[in-house]
């Protein structure tokens, strides 16, 4: 394929719902000067996803499904980027949709900045009220201890950015992602880079949205995979990328071991926090709106205690169990 090539690959399993949608807004990049390719890595799914996958193949060449025997983001991704013909390969999801420039703007930023993948900030298109709350919390740094790619507005180098654009050869050399995380395996691909001297960009005219969880049940169940995964990569590299990741953790175990101390400090500790979590969900709900605050007082200890719990988890725990490596929306 010519030098202005691309592959963009979607991992996805039991997307039914959501990847007719995902791939419309796909097929609508502008790809004016590009030779392109869609490479989708299905996880045997079972839900009716493959006959949508084979219909969309066959009304577009470029198109092309390969099986992911292994069923997990990262297998597809490394089958993917393996069978890629692009020199530029960019990573889009089932639960994102992208404005019409989002692959063009993608391949400008990795040339103009010479960064090893650039990415654009985490925008969300929630559905229904208590997704409305919880993309309201995922926007403050209260909630999610204030990673650069949930500010909108941020442009510059950051540790990590959402889906990723990178030439092939820099995938290949840094070895593709980590099979063995089922969660977590773009940031430590990113803190892979880092740690090799090489950089990530974030750019906010790289333009996508992600629907977020749309109940605090499956909320939790998501951010404690989160914790629980980064420990793999805080023991792999024996650093965490950030200190933040940390706080949850500590945070919990205080809640847990203090009453033994103290229960006088661990009640001075609760309403202190959930002081802090009041004044933060009256100043999402001022940004997003006032019909949110009912909910937002429970959705930020959501994303605290899960994440907190599931590091805590990974601590005591390596064995492979459901609840640690099913991947659900």
């Amino acid at each position: 394929m010519p030098a202005e090539s691309i592959s963009i690959m979607v991992p996805c399993r039991n997307e039914a719902r959501a990847i007719g949608e995902a791939l419309d807004s796909i097929l609508a990049q502008d790809m004016a000067g590009f030779t392109w390719e869609i490479l989708i890595a299905d996880g045997m799914s079972s839900d009716g996803t493959r006959a949508i996958l084979e219909r969309y193949s066959r009304g577009e060449p470029r198109i092309r499904v390969i099986d992911n025997p292994q069923r997990t983001v990262p297998a597809g991704l490394n089958a993917a980027i393996k069978e890629a013909r692009g020199e530029v390969i960019l990573r889009m999801d089932a639960h994102t949709l992208y404005a019409p420039d989002y692959v063009r703007r993608s391949v400008e930023t990795l040339r103009k900045t010479g960064a090893a993948n650039v990415g654009g900030p985490a925008r969300t298109r929630p559905e229904g009220y208590w997704g409305r709350a919880i993309a309201a919390a995922y926007h403050s740094p209260l909630a999610c201890g204030g990673a650069r790619f949930h500010d909108p507005d941020y442009e510059g180098w950051a540790d990590t950015v959402p889906y990723g654009c990178w030439q092939k050869e820099t995938l290949l050399e840094a070895g593709l992602f980590d099979e063995a995380l089922v969660r977590n395996q773009d940031d430590e691909l990113n803190l892979r880079l880092w740690r090799a001297g090489k950089r990530v960009w974030q750019s906010p005219a790289i333009v996508s949205w992600y629907r977020p969880r749309p109940s605090v049940g499956l909320l939790f169940r998501q951010y404690f995979q989160y914790g629980f995964w980064k420990v793999a990569v805080i023991r792999k590299h024996r650093q965490p990328a950030s200190w933040r990741h940390l706080v949850p953790a500590a945070f919990v175990a205080t809640l847990l071991l203090l009453p033994a101390v103290s229960w006088k400090l661990w009640l001075a500790m609760a309403a202190c926090y959930l002081a802090v979590c009041a004044a933060g969900a009256a100043m999402a709900a001022g940004r997003h709106g006032w019909k949110l605050l009912p909910a937002l007082p429970l959705v930020f200890p959501v994303y605290h205690l899960a994440y907190g719990c599931g590091f805590l988890a990974g601590l005591f725990r390596a064995g492979p169990h459901p609840i640690f490596t099913r991947v659900t929306r």
